[in-house]
């Protein structure tokens, strides 16, 4: 990581995205004068499975991804983080080593806040506790989306609908490539495969008509086939 531009909380329209909303200008206040911001590079950990963190991170740009590492030594990405949202937050309010790993998919900016700060508000302001339950209920429900996911839906129904994930999420290029590039090995810890077949399947697809590719860049040329995958037909 390197030190990045130093912002204000109370000015920062990304809190808009999480629990910190919730907070005071008081707090917030205090939030500003205890982070520091950092500049991750593509590629770098945020923190790693297993690591006492020491507070939370806050995403001001850039997208990283969550993983966990299987028994059989894969990483399964479990989420893709994006502007807004709160790195490891649960382990800092149950006070628990980390069990997920963040790493920089793209250049990110991230705020690093104090567990301090936060554990503080938390226990002063009712309001900032309950946003803060809420986010992490939305991530208990995703995570709950992916176990279904894997247990309910094929691997080419699963990557065909990782690439709808991604244009709905992160948008296309001018050339409608879709704008967050993935490599194939991320693509296929995503939707829980063995790179092999997710190359295979990709390559299925482009022969199909439904994608077409530039190196890692991936575009959905015809919808309604690929959806036609994710439902099964």
């Amino acid at each position: 990581m390197e030190d990045g531009i130093p912002t204000r909380c109370e000015q920062c329209i990304v809190r808009q995205f999480n629990s910190l909303r919730a907070m005071s200008k008081e707090e917030l206040r205090r939030v500003s004068e205890s982070k520091t911001t950092k500049l991750v590079k593509k590629g770098d950990s945020i923190f790693k499975e297993g690591e006492k963190l020491k507070g939370v991170y806050c995403v001001r740009g850039g997208v990283s991804k969550l993983s966990k590492l299987s028994a059989n030594g894969k990483d399964q990405i479990v989420k893709l983080a994006t502007k807004g949202e709160v790195l490891g937050q649960r382990s800092v309010i149950v006070d628990e080593n980390t069990n997920l790993s963040a790493t920089a998919v793209d250049d990110m900016e991230v705020c690093f806040i104090p567990k301090e700060t936060i554990v503080n508000s938390l226990n002063s302001n009712p309001d900032f506790a309950v946003e803060m339950l809420r986010h992490m209920a939305h991530d208990l429900k995703e995570a709950d989306d992916v176990i279904v996911n894997m247990g309910q839906k094929t691997v080419k129904q699963r990557i065909a609908e990782a690439f709808f994930y991604l244009k709905a999420n992160f948008g296309e290029d001018k050339d409608g490539f879709l704008l967050l590039k993935l490599s194939r090995e991320d693509i296929a810890n995503v939707v829980g495969t063995a790179t092999e077949s997710c190359i295979r399947i990709i390559s299925e697809f482009k022969k199909k008509g439904y994608l077409k590719t530039s190196g890692k860049k991936v575009a959905i040329i015809d919808e309604e086939g690929l959806r036609n995958v994710v439902d099964g037909f």
